[in-house]
């Protein structure tokens, strides 16, 4: 089963300093029917302007995921990590019992980012961050894996069973994916458009929950940029 939910769907909010489009219920948007998918409990799509962001404040028992589209983004927290992020890396916060954190742009220019929660495979976890690379080149016709419980060279390991993979399709290229029965696939069309087993149509920005298929064909007539999410 395919559920399409496109781009304008999403709820928007405009602060001026900031523009935000939540996939899911956050901060002043509440739908008791769009609580989360599975264990994913968040999907921002964010642009903070030059020398502004989030001050410090606080987390807990979330595993939060930052990927970078363009620009910078600097993370401070209390437990003395400090780290800025561009495209082609990804930050992993474990909030765990308790941690503090800010996310500032430190530059002039915009920065364009999703940032993602899922609920950890366990709660009271210690706080633990880190920001990881991956190969952009390794994007191109494949599925890449970024985020992952199972450890791996440039893979940022999450606390729960599940894994994020960013793709770049060249026109006319498609990959397929194959998961055990019984879980999920989340996907987000980042830039161009997607078809899903031939059928469903995705364009920029959006996205697609899919459940009781554990066969799908990804596909693109004219090239395009996806993150695609193995979950529970």
């Amino acid at each position: 089963m395919i559920n399409i939910y496109p781009a304008a769907s999403r709820y928007s909010a405009d602060h001026g300093w900031l523009q935000s489009n939540f996939s899911f219920s956050f901060a002043d948007y509440y739908d008791p029917s769009n609580m989360s998918f599975g264990v994913m409990r968040v999907l921002n799509d964010d642009i903070i302007q030059g020398k502004r962001g989030f001050g410090a404040h606080p987390h807990r028992e979330m595993e939060i995921v930052t990927i970078v589209l363009k620009g910078h983004l600097k993370h401070e927290d209390s437990t003395g990590h400090s780290a800025i992020t561009t495209f082609g890396e990804v930050q992993r916060m474990s909030a765990g019992t308790g941690i503090i954190h800010s996310e500032m742009n430190p530059g002039d220019e915009e920065v364009h980012l999703l940032q993602l929660w899922f609920m950890p495979g366990q709660n009271g976890l210690q706080p633990s961050y880190e920001t990881t690379k991956y190969d952009l080149n390794q994007m191109k016709n494949n599925l890449l894996p970024v985020v992952s419980n199972h450890s791996g060279d440039n893979i940022a390991h999450i606390h729960q069973d599940m894994t994020i993979y960013m793709s770049e399709l060249e026109a006319g290229q498609s990959v397929r994916f194959e998961q055990p029965e019984g879980r999920r696939i989340f996907v987000f069309t980042i830039e161009g458009e997607l078809a899903l087993n031939g059928e469903s149509k995705l364009g920029r920005r959006d996205s697609a929950r899919i459940e009781q298929l554990s066969s799908l064909e990804l596909s693109s007539a004219t090239g395009a940029t996806f993150m695609l999410i193995d979950l529970p």
